[in-house]
């Protein structure tokens, strides 16, 4: 009789975690607003699965795990944290430029859906999310179950979450009807892709 109100004691402050840790801008958002810009909310769909089931396959491995390998080699998180930081540098660049007048007829394609999960492994903010999880929001008593549990509520919060920025992104698109005004908006996503790295590099 105890096992409901000692799940929903850990799940509610969980939702509300991953909710919050979802919701708030990041990298994977602001890709998502310029995508959905750029390509619209239907071709940015792989982009939306991928972010959210690669944070759920990483909060898994962590809390199987992986985690430790950073407590024991501090190293290995400086180096992807600094790896993390070009390629979103590099990305930034791929974003100012997909705005650019006849970039659409040139091949520019929205990310796909290996893509995104793949790179939610250089993400520091999915780090964040997933260590936050496995540390704070996951009992200890029946772990296992728990840690699905947590995964499951992860996923089920994350994609409509970061698809209030792809909504977002694609009615801006539709507002912005000459090429030149697109681009000009990619530079502002670009620019605040860049900004976020500024917590990062700072840590």
């Amino acid at each position: 009789m105890s096992v409901l109100p000692e799940t929903s004691a850990f799940v509610l402050p969980l939702a509300l975690f991953a909710f919050v840790s979802s919701v708030t801008p990041g990298p994977n958002n602001v890709m998502l607003t310029a995508s959905g810009a750029s390509f619209g909310y239907r071709r940015t769909v792989p982009h939306m699965l991928g972010i959210s089931l690669g944070v759920v396959a990483m909060l898994l491995l962590v809390g199987l795990g992986l985690g430790v390998a950073f407590e024991r080699e501090p190293r290995l998180y400086t180096w992807l944290k600094y790896l993390g930081a070009a390629y979103l540098l590099w990305l930034a660049w791929k974003i100012a430029r997909s705005g650019q007048a006849g970039a659409g007829q040139a091949g520019a394609q929205p990310f796909g859906f290996w893509q995104a999960a793949a790179f939610q492994w250089v993400n520091p903010k999915a780090w964040i999310m997933a260590i936050g999880i496995v540390a704070t929001y996951t009992p200890r008593d029946g772990y296992a179950a728990n840690l699905l549990l947590a995964a499951l509520v992860l996923g089920l919060v994350n994609y409509p979450s970061v698809s209030v920025w792809t909504l977002f992104g694609s009615a801006v698109g539709r507002a912005l009807r000459t090429p030149r005004a697109l681009q000009r908006f990619n530079w502002c996503m670009a620019a605040l892709l860049v900004l976020s790295l500024y917590p990062v590099l700072e840590g």
